[in-house]
């Protein structure tokens, strides 16, 4: 009888625990903001908490905050925002240009280039049907904007949460505490401590990192008179916060327009430019700034983006690393450094103590 109770809870326990995956895998879109908000809250809180030690009371610093974030954000777009939209109107208008000259380029090779080694005839033939697609796409880049509502709802939602969170996180940080053992809460209380400093590291380093990234490429685009420098520029910027595969997808823009607006050996110099670029960010830049950072392998980091991106799609990209960054600081301080690290001595302990008991006994019974 009570083998089967063992065996109904076991299996009850089990069941529970299936369903709790099953709900938590379903709302996994929410959790992922809900992370986000709490990233980004860790930040602010680190400010609002500066400011408080300067003298000035929480909710007027949580106010200051919140105010010049947004003050910032506004400015940045109104400076930027209207030079960018420009280009890409540009852009869309040289498409057809640009794939006439590539056009006419690929033919000049035929004069030259044997037919068998390539046929450009039929890449040439082939350009003109390419025309009206990416002008369409262009012209109508709305389309790719219908779940703006969403996207909007989203956003708020974060906002939202950061607000609150900011605005009073010691009964969240302890309900959290709560769900450790009585025995682990103090050592739970340091780990999200150290996460929330190399959280607040990363975060800084990061934002500087993207900073630099645009204004050097915005200068050596200038330099190397390739069109859209600011654009381009921003969205290299923007990639850096995708590690290992941004700073690669962010050369793609600039040696296309290269190619289709100038020459492709402008193409080859964009190129040779954002080596260069990835060679000061490595060398110089990332061990200058980011020296707070966690140190994460690049193979992990990689593996990091792809995994969480084909799991949870543009969210698992943007939240890679910092989720990451906190997972490894959980393994490494609960599994590998409290219990794993322990583990010889507790079997010894606990041997010991086996041993103990058996020499009372045997003592007990020689009586």
């Amino acid at each position: 009888m009570e083998a089967t109770v063992v065996s109904l809870g076991k299996l009850i326990g089990f069941l529970a625990f299936a369903v709790s995956l099953y709900i938590l895998w379903q709302i996994r879109q929410i959790l992922l903001l809900v992370f986000a908000a709490v990233v980004f809250a860790v930040v602010l809180n680190r400010i609002v908490r500066w400011l408080q030690r300067s003298g000035v009371k929480r909710g007027i610093a949580i106010a200051l905050t919140v105010i010049s974030l947004l003050g910032i954000l506004f400015i940045l777009f109104a400076l930027i925002g209207p030079s960018f939209a420009q280009q890409l109107e540009q852009l869309g208008n040289l498409v057809p240009i640009s794939l006439g000259s590539l056009g006419d380029w690929i033919n000049s090779l035929s004069n030259w280039l044997p037919e068998r080694l390539i046929n450009v005839r039929s890449i040439s033939d082939f350009l003109p049907r390419l025309q009206p697609l990416i002008t369409g796409l262009l012209n109508n880049a709305y389309i790719w904007f219908s779940d703006l509502l969403a996207i909007i709802l989203n956003l708020l939602l974060v906002l939202v949460l950061i607000i609150m969170l900011v605005a009073n996180p010691a009964p969240y940080r302890r309900g959290l505490i709560l769900l450790f053992p009585a025995f682990y809460r103090r050592r739970a209380c340091e780990i999200l401590a150290e996460c929330e400093s190399t959280l607040v590291g990363w975060v800084s380093a990061t934002l500087i990192d993207m900073a630099v990234i645009t204004v050097v490429s915005f200068i050596g685009l200038l330099i190397l008179g390739v069109p859209l420098a600011l654009a381009n520029a921003i969205i290299a910027g923007l990639l850096e916060f995708i590690p290992n595969i941004g700073p690669t997808l962010s050369v793609i823009p600039p040696m296309v327009v290269g190619a289709l607006l100038v020459s492709p050996g402008k193409a080859v110099a964009v190129l040779i430019l954002y080596i260069l670029i990835q060679q000061f960010e490595a060398y110089i830049l990332v061990p200058f700034v980011m020296k707070q950072q966690v140190e994460l392998l690049p193979a992990v980091t990689l593996l990091a983006v792809v995994i969480f991106g084909s799991l949870f799609g543009f969210l698992g990209v943007f939240l890679a690393v910092p989720l990451v960054i906190v997972s490894k600081i959980w393994i490494y301080e609960l599994l590998i450094k409290d219990i794993l690290n322990h583990w010889d001595k507790n079997e010894k302990d606990s041997s010991s103590q086996e041993e103990t008991i058996a020499l009372a006994y045997s003592a007990k019974g020689n009586r």
